[in-house]
């Protein structure tokens, strides 16, 4: 897997993408201590191979936080995607297992913040239920795990003629609530994974909750990550006014599943900041200054026009006046 990881990917704008075996495009940091932190936004491609899929990981990690990132974000299945329900069920582990244990001492040792962006966690009830949860996990610098979000919103999807079908609830418990967005060296973050992305009450929930940042780590499939990937995490950017951070799995896993890639960035005012493309793992680094999206609100202050709830919910039985 990784192709000996020679690594590529397309900027939208002259910022800096780090590639594994190659040199710094340039991005040149402010020396002063108000300069913008850095965020890293990772593009893999992982197998049921759990021990290759983490050294890719930690590659991609440590290079990111030589280029002076202050937080690094992995897609979802970052540990493992799995060819089967039973392979998946197998290779899950609990919050307190070896792979996340890992990580820990990964951000601990590189003094780095992490966002392991869709974990396969064996259930509560494992023993009787053999069910997992998709979960978010944030790494603080010290090693310690600060906060988990499940997943919510299940990809129970079947497109006929378009290749995709998928039963996540088959496997998966459906996470219970939105977590509140967790304050971090670059901004309050707000978690999401994947299939979340595609309900904006969700994001709009954390952006009333002080989320700056949406995260949405992901494995899209092609046919949907085609028609639609781009389009709604600029939607998502646009009406919350946050930054979007989109880590994603790209290309083949094992021949039952591939990934759209096209890891994203985007802006406050919805303008895609990087873009990993869609071939090769890579990761992109982004400015996050929380100025532009504070000037973004005040001069579209879209929260303040926004009607309370009571009002979306009511409809006048006759708008015509007949």
């Amino acid at each position: 897997m990784l192709a000996a990881l020679g690594l590529r990917a397309g900027p939208r704008t002259g910022r800096e993408v780090c590639q594994l075996g190659c040199r710094s495009s340039g991005l040149t940091r402010r020396m002063s201590g108000s300069s913008p932190p850095l965020a890293a936004v990772c593009q893999l491609t992982c197998s049921p191979d759990k021990r290759a899929n983490y050294a890719a990981c930690r590659r991609l990690v440590e290079q990111a936080k030589e280029r002076g990132a202050g937080m690094i974000f992995l897609p979802e299945g970052f540990d493992y995607i799995g060819s089967s329900r039973e392979e998946t069920l197998a290779l899950s582990e609990s919050l307190a297992g070896d792979a996340v244990s890992q990580y820990t001492r990964l951000a601990r040792k590189l003094k780095v913040w992490l966002s392991l962006g869709g974990f396969h966690e064996r259930g509560h009830e494992w023993e009787t239920d053999r069910r997992i949860y998709n979960s978010h996990i944030i790494i603080n610098d010290e090693g310690d795990i600060v906060s988990v979000y499940r997943k919510s919103h299940l990809f129970d999807v079947e497109l006929p003629g378009r290749g995709v079908s998928l039963k996540e609830s088959a496997f998966t418990i459906p996470g219970p609530a939105v977590m509140p967005p967790v304050q971090t060296p670059i901004g309050k973050v707000g978690l999401g994974i994947c299939y979340d992305l595609r309900f904006p009450e969700f994001s709009l929930a954390l952006q009333r909750q002080g989320a700056e940042i949406l995260t949405y780590p992901s494995a899209f499939t092609m046919a949907t990550g085609a028609a639609h990937w781009e389009v709604l995490l600029r939607a998502r950017a646009i009406e919350t006014q946050c930054f979007v951070l989109a880590a994603a799995q790209v290309g083949q896993h094992h021949d039952k599943r591939s990934s759209y890639g096209h890891a994203l960035a985007v802006d406050p005012w919805g303008t895609v900041m990087e873009d990993c493309g869609g071939r090769d793992a890579g990761v992109a680094l982004v400015e996050i200054d929380l100025e532009k999206l504070r000037e973004t609100r005040r001069n579209m202050p879209v929260q303040r026009h926004r009607r309370d709830d009571r009002f979306y919910r009511r409809m006048e039985e006759n708008p015509a006046g007949d």
